[in-house]
């Protein structure tokens, strides 16, 4: 099981909205080489973190089935991302489209420029939320626990459903 974090709160230069950002990479995910789509989560307005006074994020996650490399799945998700208008400015800056790989088959990794599991997806709401829609039995690879468990224990963190 692949899963793609996805997030975006600025508009593109053809301005585009964050939420017709967040649906237009879904349908590039689609299209990446020997993968195939399972299904996205519901979309989440949720606040920046660290808190800041930049605009509310629309948040997801993308599930997918295959087999690739770290590298090149990182890869074909910036292209994406660039597709898109994203810059990689400062840590946490607001962006147009972020494309993570939270999970991929279950792999651990600790070489950068890929992390697996992402380091930070079980202190974040905006991650554990959508992942409960799309993969209610995944379980964290390092922690070795469930999803449901580890949404439970986070700090409170704004996120509520995207109303259209």
């Amino acid at each position: 099981m692949i899963l793609i974090g996805i997030g975006a709160n600025l508009p593109t230069l053809d301005n585009r909205s964050p939420l017709e950002t967040c649906s237009a990479a879904v349908e590039a995910l689609k299209a990446i080489p020997g993968l195939r789509f399972i299904t996205a989560s519901p979309w989440y307005r949720t606040a920046a973190i660290p808190k800041s006074a930049q605009p509310d994020f629309c948040n997801g996650v993308a599930r997918l089935e295959g087999e690739i490399g770290p590298i090149e799945l990182l890869t074909a998700l910036q292209a994406i991302e660039d597709q898109y208008g994203r810059t990689r400015s400062a840590l946490n800056a607001p962006r147009t489209l972020d494309l993570d790989i939270i999970d991929l088959n279950g792999a651990i990794r600790a070489i950068p420029p890929v992390i697996l599991p992402h380091p930070r997806a079980h202190l974040r709401a905006f991650v554990l939320r959508p992942i409960l829609d799309v993969a209610p039995a995944w379980r964290h690879p390092t922690l070795r626990r469930g999803v449901a468990s580890l949404l439970v224990d986070l700090s409170p963190q704004a996120i509520e459903p995207w109303h259209v």
